[in-house]
């Protein structure tokens, strides 16, 4: 038999190769950073914050252009420095009336009086409304009567019933308040899908639990756009409010200076009322993002 000779394996040394380079990873967004997870455009979607900045900036431009170069009277519209003039002048107590800030805190008092009685009685009005036919039937007419009315219609019978003192001030904005809390409750409640009513309920949930955990929830966007709509309907109210018998309000300061045709001091009056309005509306929305982040996302 012939020798068979086996070659022995010879190893083949392959040179080790180099690491693969590491994948950049992605860029991390900035904090604060909300990220985008479609690629389809939302409808409003986006920072309006720049665009409101000019818009204001490009309409003081145009008033201090137009009063300024003498198109309109100072009667019908004064300059913006003689109105930034008068506003300094009554925050620095140097004007013929009462300091800024005296006027201020009296008006913050009764429209914010009025603004938190009317949260504590109107919302539970609106819940007992949206869950019972009874009591929506013992309310809704009455709110559904002088909800359109105007204060001024009503005002004359609240000073014959309750004097010139300051709750007929109070009780004035605390009706212009009360319906639009009432009826925002109302619609609230019905705002929960019945299929989760029907799942709190297969759950082995209790009435009362349904309407604390799944109704109330579910609500809490519509009463925070109500206390907005409220607020706003209570510094509309405040110069109707003030007109009985006020010494002291930013409303009794613009009806006083338009007596006296002071033009600056009115437009000086409603621009303090308007920044303060518009404040504690950005608070109602800061706390509309904090309360119910769902909101829009469901």
């Amino acid at each position: 038999m012939p020798d068979v000779t086996i070659a022995s394996p010879v190893a083949v040394m392959t040179p080790p190769s180099k690491p693969a380079a590491p994948t950049p990873a992605a860029a991390s967004p900035a904090p604060g950073t909300k990220l985008k997870t479609s690629a389809f455009k939302v409808p409003g979607e986006g920072s309006s914050v720049t665009i409101s900045v000019v818009t204001v900036v490009a309409l003081v431009a145009l008033w201090f252009i137009v009063t300024n170069m003498g198109w309109v009277k100072p009667l019908f519209l004064p300059t913006p420095q003689a109105v930034f003039q008068q506003f300094y002048e009554y925050l620095t107590g140097q004007a013929n009336d009462k300091p800024l800030w005296q006027h201020f805190l009296a008006s913050m008092f009764r429209v914010f009086s009025a603004f938190l009685l009317a949260c504590v009685t109107a919302i539970p009005v609106g819940i007992a409304m949206g869950m019972s036919r009874f009591w929506r039937g013992i309310f809704d007419p009455p709110l559904e009567f002088y909800r359109p009315l105007p204060p001024l219609a009503y005002l004359p019978l609240i000073i014959i019933w309750f004097g010139i003192d300051e709750l007929p001030k109070v009780l004035l904005i605390f009706l212009s308040c009360f319906a639009p809390l009432a009826l925002a409750a109302r619609s609230g409640m019905r705002s929960a899908s019945q299929e989760q009513i029907n799942a709190a309920y297969s759950m082995g949930a209790s009435y009362m639990q349904v309407i604390r955990h799944v109704i109330l929830p579910s609500a809490l966007p519509d009463i925070l756009v109500g206390m907005r709509i409220a607020i706003g309907f209570g510094w509309t109210t405040l110069v109707a409010a003030e007109m009985v018998a006020a010494n002291m309000g930013l409303g009794q300061m613009v009806l006083n200076a338009s007596n006296f045709l002071r033009t600056d001091i009115v437009i000086m009056g409603i621009i303090v009322i308007g920044v303060v309005a518009y404040l504690f509306d950005l608070l109602m929305r800061w706390l509309e993002r904090r309360l119910v982040p769902w909101k829009g996302r469901m």
